[in-house]
């Protein structure tokens, strides 16, 4: 029978082997807690590849020996479900690992939701996605909801050393001897992902001819070779996406050109311009907006050119056009505006359209009086007449309030004030 892989054999069975998430399996933290006191609920990890969502779960019903078993929400059907109710029915309690959670359809769905309710099985539910966005509300009331972070190089050298030594699951039967920057290497080129560490370390154990002692000698040349540094991964659809044009907007905002371009590259890597395309409108507008607004259509400009240029070249138009967004002057003034506006509306504070700014053309406006008392600023010399555009309700209200710290929104505040003030 072959052999399971390092990482799968290592996985922890007690919260305290858990390599990393002390945030969660600290002393004195949540799901520590929880074990300690007995008093598990349903929850869902989530969080990338690698870096312990399983390994959480296997500890937690090891940490409590109860009955554990591990399904799929996309492979596995409502039968196998069954079955692990059935378990729960005859032992009082499972932990049930569910893994890619957010794909669970209706009827698996329903059928599970009166066990999570009386608490017969305890879910761990398993998902790279956010499940703010992914998962079913009725399944996600009735869980905890935890995000997994990243592992730390030190915690996956932590990982690797319990490797080397454990006679019984790990590789401590074989006489290991690793350099120092052949470690380094297997802990930080995967990236946190603790699975590919110790799979790649297994790998170089296994493939290097041990020398005259029995010694299995391992450099960085074979830690290159065992783990490739990971390839820049990137998911159009996935949560890191968002996360991705998220730092880049607020890059952007605090006006800081290095971080901006190292997202922008992470965006260019991914082949993604429609997203930048979009992004570098938004952020001309909304975080630009009124202290450069030439901005926006320089953007625009830089957008179609590398629209039509594509990629390699069209990094160049966008770098530019990152670059004068970040050293603008910013004003979120239009915005603002249009949110306080929209904000009354939605209120009901509105009212209705002056009179004289009705339309005079409809039928019967004339015999209304409707329209005839509107003053045409075109006829007068300065171009501007008093007279109110705004309901009776609401006539002295001021959306639009005007930041100063740039020429553009100066000479816009200086119009704008002199005009409230003849009013």
């Amino acid at each position: 029978m072959q052999q399971k892989p390092l990482a799968y054999r290592m996985r922890p069975r007690t919260l305290e082997e858990v390599c990393g998430q002390e945030h969660l399996v600290g002393e004195g933290k949540i799901i520590s807690r929880m074990v300690k006191a007995k008093q598990l609920s349903s929850m869902i990890l989530y969080g990338p590849p690698g870096i312990g969502k399983t390994s959480i779960a296997s500890a937690i019903a090891g940490s409590t020996r109860y009955a554990f078993r591990t399904l799929n929400a996309v492979t596995n059907n409502k039968k196998d479900m069954e079955i692990v109710a059935a378990e729960a029915k005859m032992s009082g309690k499972v932990i049930l690992l569910l893994d890619e959670v957010h794909r669970l359809d209706k009827a698996k769905q329903d059928f599970l939701l009166p066990y999570l309710e009386n608490g017969m099985i305890t879910m761990i539910g398993a998902t790279t996605s956010n499940p703010y966005h992914s998962i079913n509300p009725a399944i996600r009331s009735r869980c905890q909801i935890f995000e997994l972070k990243p592992l730390e190089p030190d915690d996956i050298k932590k990982a690797i050393f319990r490797a080397l030594e454990d006679e019984e699951r790990g590789l401590g039967t074989m006489k290991i001897e690793m350099d120092s920057d052949a470690l380094e290497h297997f802990a930080k080129g995967a990236g946190g992902d603790v699975r590919s560490s110790l799979n790649a370390v297994e790998l170089a154990a296994l493939s290097t001819e041990p020398d005259e002692n029995g010694i299995i000698h391992i450099d960085l040349e074979t830690a290159e070779e065992c783990l490739q540094k990971k390839s820049f991964v990137h998911d159009k659809d996935g949560d890191a996406h968002y996360d991705v044009l998220s730092g880049f907007q607020k890059s952007i905002r605090g006006s800081d050109a290095n971080a901006a371009l190292h997202y922008l590259g992470r965006l260019i890597e991914a082949g993604d311009l429609p997203s930048i395309a979009r992004r570098l409108l938004v952020i001309a507008y909304e975080d630009v907006g009124l202290a450069n607004p030439q901005a926006g259509a320089r953007t625009l400009a830089a957008i179609e050119t590398a629209e039509r240029i594509g990629f390699p070249e069209a990094r160049i138009p966008l770098a530019n056009a990152v670059i004068e967004l970040c050293l603008s002057p910013k004003s979120n003034s239009a915005i603002m505006a249009i949110d306080s506006a929209l904000a009354d509306i939605r209120k009901g504070i509105s009212g209705e359209v002056p009179d004289h700014l009705k339309d005079a053309h409809y039928k019967g406006a004339k015999e209304l009086g409707r329209g005839i008392d509107y003053l045409y600023p075109h006829d007068y010399e300065s171009g501007w007449v008093p007279q109110q555009y705004l309901p009776d309700r609401i006539k002295n209200k001021k959306y639009y309030v005007p930041k100063k710290n740039s020429k553009f929104e100066q000479a816009f505040a200086s119009v704008y004030e002199k005009l409230i003030g003849k009013k």
